[in-house]
């Protein structure tokens, strides 16, 4: 689509300034030849591609000033380019997508002119080292299990368990691993104490009857790059069902005692009705009080297990 112009780096943006310029620009311009530009701005574009010239459509970009600032940035469209209007000046591109190593430019935008990047390739990124197989621990110091709820309809609430452990073995294969999770449930924290004892109350969590709540994985499978979905059987209010762990891997880094540490991100959904978990009360105009889902957010370091 933009392919005619994405390489001319410095063409005059028609449209600019007089009606008469910009009708003739639009005879034989092309596609930017109808953009209208503000006063002491320009253009600045850019079409990212992978090492066999296909588009990146997931990748994003980030473009900052001379002082550092963010000035505007997004997703791509499907053809991998981007376009934006930009006050003139010099600026700093920064394009990242999953699995590609980050690309970094300077340019600078003309008054009322197009600077183009052309085609940017991204190279593949090496993905990050797995970690050694053998026992590892959960180190909850530097981990979190949180949680995000909405509330009547409209706001979210954030909470997370203070209280948790676990235990990972990691197979020669990763696909051969294991983990085991346990949550102590009366560690439920909103910052806000009413809040909590309900949700440790039989209409909620219920934890003198169900004090802990247990994940067992069943599969690691790789997703590619530094994706893994993690599937396993999670017991909560006395009903355990299937979930699976939409995870990132970090890699592994040495913490400030010299320590191995290995990081990762995970993520998933839990639906309240699935574990009987089915208080409610509906406000006047028919919303619950209460989300029927729950989002669970996991930023977990394990260590070497002692």
């Amino acid at each position: 689509m933009f392919g005619r112009w994405l390489g001319d780096r410095t063409n005059r943006v028609g449209g600019v300034g007089s009606v008469g310029q910009a009708g003739r620009a639009g005879r034989g311009g092309g596609p930017l030849s109808a953009v209208a530009v503000p006063p002491r701005a320009g253009v600045l574009s850019c079409r990212v591609l992978d090492p066999v010239n296909e588009p990146v459509r997931h990748a994003e970009f980030a473009v900052s000033d001379a002082m550092g600032r963010k000035v505007v940035g997004g997703g791509l469209d499907p053809y991998g380019s981007f376009v934006a209007t930009v006050p003139a000046g010099d600026y700093r591109l920064a394009v990242s997508a999953e699995g590609f190593t980050p690309y970094r430019a300077n340019t600078t935008v003309g008054e009322s002119a197009h600077a183009s990047l052309g085609d940017v390739m991204l190279q593949i990124a090496p993905p990050p080292a797995l970690p050694e197989p053998g026992d590892w621990e959960i180190d909850p110091l530097h981990s979190s299990v949180a949680f995000t709820a909405r509330h009547i309809g409209l706001a979210r609430i954030h909470g997370r368990f203070n209280s948790f452990a676990g235990a990972i073995r990691l197979g020669e294969r990763m696909e051969e691993s294991a983990m085991h999770v346990v949550i102590d449930a009366a560690s439920i924290d909103t910052a806000v104490r009413m809040r909590d004892d309900h949700l440790r109350s039989k209409d909620f969590l219920d934890v003198e009857r169900f004090p802990t709540m247990e994940f067992y994985s069943d599969r690691f499978v790789h997703k590619g790059g530094t994706r893994w979905a993690i599937t396993g059987g999670l017991t909560l209010h006395g009903v355990t069902r299937t979930v699976t762990l939409e995870t990132e891997y970090l890699g592994v880094g040495q913490g400030l005692q010299g320590e191995t540490r290995v990081a990762c991100r995970a993520s998933t959904e839990l639906h309240r009705d699935d574990f009987t978990i089915n208080w409610q009360t509906m406000l006047a105009r028919g919303i619950a009080a209460v989300g029927p889902s729950i989002s669970i957010d996991l930023d977990i370091q394990v260590l070497p297990k002692s």
